[in-house]
């Protein structure tokens, strides 16, 4: 059994705090993904669950058993960095089985296994070649197959696509959930990019100033973001952010600019309570003036294809749309914008968190002072 449980995990550089109060149950042959952006702590701590860097404060426990004083390769953890740290004078099946070389397992038996984990991440034909002679995602496969064939308790990734171009990241992405989904080892992957994020998880667990913001599947943090940092960070485009006051009489959220969001269900929300309504750009749609929730202007039109993206103003607001087909439109007229009351999101603007009573709600962990790395 491979479960990670991390309890109260801190990390300190003298006085300074970066990481504090953190806790996580990863379950055996779960795929976790920690997802924030640069220096919200989620690295350091990947490189604390391999023993690559102290704790400062907390137990992180592998397997049942804490590992807090165990050396990095008594953890029973193997990790793809994003450089692929792969030794330049020697040949792939080299580079692969120098682990077990190490390790003195025998020739024979050292070959048969590199065999078979270079035709499980589709190397066979390139045993003979030093890392210069191959591609960028090929030096990645590399990698993760000297992390297979030592048949690790767990897996580690340290944002490991982020050196590759597009195409070869979404080709990485597949290759990588594919590779889990075979041998079911329990994985945790870092990055700062979204879409891996999504496509990745079983779970995601979003960071921000070395705190955990959220945990749940990516459906979850899509769709009940727990504040509005978690909110901003998943979605590309971003959730549209509108300030307003909640109208106990009129069950419903007043816009600065005087039109009204009904919220379809109990609010419990304070009457003359100043809050921010989110709402993703998917879940607007462009009618004739007059005839939406509020009229807005039209500010630029970006073709994605099969879809655009219309930015709009509401006075002060700006705010985006994400269209089906291509709507006629230009700088500067007048559209209406009809809101999907249902997918509204109430968020209180001091904590951020979301505030939708009818909801489990509040996922964020306690969050101490914390100094921005």
């Amino acid at each position: 059994m491979a479960e990670i449980s991390i309890r109260d995990a801190a990390k300190t550089y003298g006085k300074t705090t970066i990481m504090a109060g953190v806790n996580l149950k990863v379950a055996n042959g779960e795929f976790v993904v920690i997802l924030g952006p640069s220096g919200c702590g989620k690295s350091s701590l990947l490189r604390m669950i391999a023993g690559l860097e102290d704790i400062s404060a907390g137990e992180i426990e592998i397997g049942g058993v804490v590992v807090n004083a165990l050396e990095p390769r008594e953890r029973g953890c193997a990790m793809v960095f994003q450089n692929y740290a792969l030794y330049p004078h020697m040949t792939v099946a080299e580079n692969i089985g120098y682990a077990l070389k190490v390790a003195r397992v025998p020739k024979a038996e050292r070959l048969a296994r590199v065999k078979v984990t270079a035709e499980s991440v589709g190397l066979t034909d390139y045993l003979d070649r030093k890392p210069s002679q191959l591609s960028g995602g090929q030096r990645q496969r590399v990698a993760m197959a000297r992390a297979i064939i030592r048949e690790p308790k767990v897996f580690l990734f340290d944002e490991p696509l982020s050196n590759l171009d597009a195409k070869l990241r979404v080709q990485m992405r597949h290759e990588i959930r594919k590779i889990h989904n075979r041998i079911k080892a329990t994985s945790i992957f870092v990055t700062h990019d979204q879409h891996e994020g999504m496509t990745l998880a079983d779970r995601l667990v979003v960071m921000n100033k070395g705190t955990i913001e959220q945990i749940g599947t990516p459906a979850e943090i899509y769709d009940r973001p727990a504040s509005l940092y978690v909110a901003g960070f998943i979605g590309s485009p971003a959730m549209n952010i509108l300030p307003g006051t909640y109208s106990a009489a009129r069950a419903a959220v007043v816009l600065d600019s005087g039109a009204a969001l009904n919220l379809p269900f109990p609010s419990g929300i304070d009457d003359g309570r100043i809050v921010q309504v989110g709402v993703r750009p998917e879940h607007l749609t462009l009618v004739p003036p007059g005839t939406g929730t509020f009229d807005a202007t039209v500010e630029v039109v970006e073709e994605l294809g099969p879809t655009r993206l219309c930015n709009l103003m509401l006075e002060d607001v700006a705010l985006s749309v994400l269209t089906e087909g291509r709507p006629e439109l230009a700088s500067g007229n007048t559209v209406g914008v009809r809101v999907t009351m249902d997918r509204l999101h109430v968020f209180d603007p001091g904590t951020g968190l979301r505030i939708n009573a009818n909801e489990a709600v509040r996922h964020r962990q306690p969050e101490p002072a914390l100094a921005q790395i």
